[in-house]
């Protein structure tokens, strides 16, 4: 649930001012080649790296990088209330403590109270370094459903961090070289999978002719080879040697290698009881040959970690950063980036948070990123339709799955010219041979395939071999020369299987796959194709599997069986069309006010003045021990100062730590001509014992080291001068116009798709109507009756007013609420009588008309962000805009957001004050109206404001 945190922190900076990446984000969209959640992440992965500086989780958390909950409107008391604007930490944890998951259950009702009764009796930072696992090292997971294209994004990735290390070449957050990790029971399936990143086109994410020439910078390697031959005078460990062919290492920038995890990094390392031994000082050849591969990665430079399948790691999760924690002591570990499925833990740990509290989640802590799997269903995976065979005889089941596929897709071929296939899991090679196979010939000729239809794809045994050229078979299935149409497999393609052309799957009896792996293993077949196509896959599960698949659904993922297969976020098209012209609709003029800020460099940074003074307020002071009788007469008074400091101390980590803790203002280049002064610092904190350097207890460390950055910082203020900007604003940003819009919510446009294309054609004078209106119409007409004419086009119009609305078509909306008010303003006979046109300009990205808000901070004004109003109600005179009003439309559960609240002020005020007296006249009027009033309140306001307002016809 952390990750919701960092999801809301993250829209708050990407519509901040201060966004950096929307650049970046925006080009990707327009380049349509990565999935929504792929962009989606991509988003997090770069707030992440440029926002929050790549650091660990636990700091960012303690810092309360992701805190967005307004404590000040929080029924608090006045003292919690004090102490969590005061300590950011306490703010995070209650802010954790108080979100819901989607089922509406907060994640700890006790830890709120407890935060509200008594804030100070818990260690916050301790919680956040246990919650995330007490790394000192970065360490961020994205959990995304099979299918969404973890591998991609991985390049995608890969390809974003050179992009910005090549711009900023020494700033630690982006990384310069990657290892990319699976799990070795996965090596045969997974490691060939992600070679698919060396054809990843970097110009899908980043622009050119950038992309092109990070892309000749990479080096791949994939370290999978095993020792040497024996009488072979090279290396004995070829993995080295491809790591030390791109000497020197200090220098190495672009190094992508893929490995194993297990067989590779972890090789030869034993962990017994939480204790871990590496054999660092063992003479077997086996043991040095491991420790040189893993010593050799240790010295690459801004080294980002890439574990695929990360939920496999689980097992050797202690040897694993038990290796990581090695490297990040060299200061060369940029950050570890997991990704999986199904990032759930097996049981529910328990984080504590005071002696007789903790708090339970089944989650894997640090997980940044969260996109569901229900939520691709339908988008970009096919659409299951499960059927459950409540028949004991599994031959039954077989038959009647194999079948209905025939039936269904015998001859689906898709675009890219392969056929949609079945795959049939069965327990053993056995029942493969001598009930499986017979069946599914039996059938398959019945529906005229040849037996090349049928894979038997399986190991072999004594019995059984492996079956000629089936791996090559096996490998080519998403081809479109291959002829299977059905894959008989045994213990094969359970997880990192990716054969897009698979369109159904059969298990047919407990035991075909692994108890744990049902949903695993029955969604193989739901990867799409085609993109952004309708497909539908066929799942066909005994009884037995299909408890296990909706019992794993439940715990894994929040949903059903039912929900999982009613799921639909399939995208449908929606035609557009611009009709600003057939409307002759001008540009709105208005001033902006606009604030110039003049920074005043109160004083200079002195750091060679003011290092000298860093220590002085950082101190300890000294404990005293007095020894008494019961007469309570001091005998004797001691001065504790012993020395207790524990913590290893390292002058170039030292450093490093100062600067990633100032996020990056702070640089090492800057420290560089202040050495001399900062290795005396370094010798006054620390103490020399048995050979080693440690931090001393005398010295408050994170004082010293917050008094260096202030050293270098200098103390600014500013002055504000205010300057009101004539602007003219189309309400159609053409620039971000498409004809067709693409969208899995259909129900948030307006008008609906037959109304948009009726408007169109009468604006082109082809509406045909029935011939019973043609002929009262024409019977007005003959008679002289206009008035009834008049009525009568009204009513047989593609909509009445469709000259006094719809600038473009279809709009879409934020909400029901925005749909109900456009179509009841255009009821009012104001709108006619008055000469009212009434336009949707709600949608940020396709209108210019936007508001620059302050709000009053003494005697300067503050910046509070953009305003978009959701409807104009315009009156032209000599067809320019001469009156507006603003009409604002909020659900309740937006209104009381503080910072809509500072616009809303600035809008009703100074905007309105501002502009109308420019202008010499009441140009423009607000209306704002919440969705919690009665419909016939919210009909008499709106009326009697626009009669007000406008008065009278021009």
């Amino acid at each position: 649930m952390f990750y919701q945190m960092i999801t809301n922190a993250r829209n708050r900076w990407f519509a901040s001012s201060e966004c950096t990446a929307q650049g970046i984000i925006a080009y990707i969209e327009k380049t349509k080649q990565m999935r929504d959640a792929q962009v989606d992440a991509i988003k997090t992965y770069l707030y992440l790296k440029i926002a929050c500086g790549c650091a660990p989780l636990a700091k960012l958390f303690s810092q309360g990088a992701f805190n967005t909950l307004d404590l000040e409107q929080e029924e608090l008391s006045a003292k919690t209330r004090a102490f969590l604007l005061g300590h950011p930490a306490a703010a995070a944890l209650f802010e954790y403590a108080c979100l819901k998951n989607d089922s509406g259950e907060q994640v700890s009702e006790k830890l709120e109270k407890q935060i509200r009764k008594a804030p100070e009796s818990i260690d916050y930072e301790d919680f956040f370094q246990s919650a995330f696992y007490g790394v000192s090292y970065t360490d961020y997971l994205f959990s995304l459903p099979m299918g969404a294209g973890k591998t991609y994004l991985m390049a995608a990735f890969i390809y974003l961090d050179l992009y910005f290390a090549k711009n900023e070449p020494h700033n630690p957050a982006f990384a310069h070289n990657f290892m990319i990790f699976a799990p070795s029971g996965l090596k045969s399936s997974v490691v060939p999978s992600l070679k698919t990143i060396q054809r990843f086109d970097p110009s899908w994410v980043i622009p050119q002719p950038a992309a092109s020439e990070i892309k000749r910078q990479i080096s791949f390697e994939v370290l999978d080879q095993g020792k040497t031959a024996n009488k072979s005078n090279k290396t004995k460990n070829p993995n080295v040697q491809k790591i030390a062919n791109h000497q020197p290492l200090s220098e190495l920038f672009g190094l992508v290698a893929v490995t194993n995890a297990e067989k590779v990094i972890l090789d030869r390392i034993q962990e017994k009881l939480g204790q871990i031994s590496m054999f660092e000082e063992s003479d077997d050849e086996k043991d040095r040959q491991a420790n040189e591969l893993r010593n050799l990665i240790g010295k690459l430079p801004g080294l980002s970690i890439f574990i695929d399948e990360v939920h496999h790691a689980v097992s050797d999760e202690i040897k694993l950063r038990a290796v990581v924690n090695k490297w990040a002591a060299n200061q060369t570990v940029n950050s570890v980036v997991g990704f999986s499925g199904t990032p759930y833990l097996e049981k529910a740990e328990k984080i504590k948070v005071t002696d007789g509290l903790s708090v339970s989640s089944a989650e894997i802590s640090n997980i940044v990123y969260y996109y569901p799997l229900i939520d691709g269903v339908g988008n970009f995976l096919k659409r299951p339709i499960v059927k459950i065979a409540d028949i004991p005889d599994s031959s039954r089941i077989i038959e009647n799955g194999v079948r209905e596929f025939l039936d269904a897709y015998r001859n689906t071929v898709y675009p890219d010219g392969t056929r949609a296939k079945l795959g049939i899991y069965c327990g053993t090679i056995e029942k493969l041979e001598e009930l499986v196979y017979p069946i599914v010939a039996r059938i398959a000729a019945e529906y005229g395939l040849s037996g090349d239809a049928i894979l038997k794809f399986h190991k072999g045994n004594k019995q059984y071999p492996q079956p000629a050229d089936s791996q090559m078979e096996f490998d080519s299935l998403d081809q479109p020369f291959s002829k299977i149409h059905i894959v008989l497999l045994v213990q094969i393609g359970k997880e990192g299987w990716d054969c897009r052309s698979l369109t159904g799957i059969i298990l047919s009896q407990e035991g075909d796959c692994p108890k744990n792996m049902v949903l695993q293993t029955a969604c193989r077949c739901l990867r799409q194709v085609q993109k952004d196509a309708l497909e539908t896959a066929l799942i066909y599960l005994n009884n037995s599997n299909a408890e296990k698949l909706n019992a794993q659904l439940l715990k894994q993922h929040h949903i059903s069986l039912k929900e999982f297969c009613e799921a639909d976020h399939h995208k449908v098209s929606l035609a557009r069309y611009d009709r600003t012209d057939y409307l002759h609709l001008p540009k709105v003029d208005f001033y902006q006010l606009k604030i110039h800020y003049e920074t005043l460099i109160v004083d200079p940074a002195e750091p060679e003045k003011t290092l000298s003074d860093v220590c002085k307020n950082a101190s300890i002071v000294a404990g005293t021990i007095k020894t008494t009788d019961f007469s309570m007469e001091v005998a004797d008074t001691r001065v504790d100062n012993e020395e207790r400091g524990t913590v290893p101390a390292s002058y170039s980590s030292w450093l490093y730590n100062i600067v990633r803790s100032s996020l990056y203002t702070l640089t090492m280049e800057e420290l560089q001509p202040y050495d001399a002064q900062l290795r005396s610092i370094f010798e006054k904190i620390t103490y020399q014992r048995d050979g080693s350097r440690y931090f001393s207890s005398k010295y408050d460390l994170s004082r010293v080291e917050a008094n260096i950055r202030k050293a270098f910082c200098v103390l600014r203020s500013y002055e504000t001068r205010e300057e009101r900007i004539p602007q003219s604003a189309s309400l159609l940003n053409i620039a971000n116009f498409t004809q067709v819009v693409e969208t899995e919510r259909p129900q948030d446009y307006y008008p609906d798709q037959e109304t948009v294309q009726k408007i169109v054609l009468d604006d082109q004078g082809k509406l045909k109507l029935d011939k019973k209106a043609q002929a009262m119409m024409e019977l007005a007409q003959e008679m002289g009756q206009e008035d009834v004419l008049t009525m009568l086009r009204k009513k047989y119009s593609s909509h009445p007013q469709k000259d006094r609305s719809f600038h473009y078509l279809p709009y879409h909306t934020d909400s029901g609420f925005e749909q109900i008010f456009l179509r009841e303003v255009l009821t009012f006979p104001e709108i006619e009588r008055l000469g009212l046109e009434v336009y949707y300009n709600g949608d940020r990205a396709m209108t210019e008309f936007k508001i620059k808000c302050y709000k009053r901070s003494g005697d300067a004004w503050q910046y509070v962000g953009m305003y978009t109003p959701d409807f104009l109600i315009l009156q032209r005179k000599d067809g320019k805009i001469h009156k507006a009003m603003i009409a604002e439309t909020k659900g309740e559960a937006y209104a009381n957001d503080p910072k809509f609240k500072d616009k809303k002020a600035f809008v009703e005020t100074e905007f309105l004050r501002q502009n109308n007296v420019a202008f010499g006249y009441a140009r423009f009027e607000y209306l704002y109206l919440e969705d919690t009033l009665p419909e016939r309140d919210r009909l008499v306001l709106t009326q009697g404001k626009i009669c007000e307002f406008f008065k009278e016809k021009l």
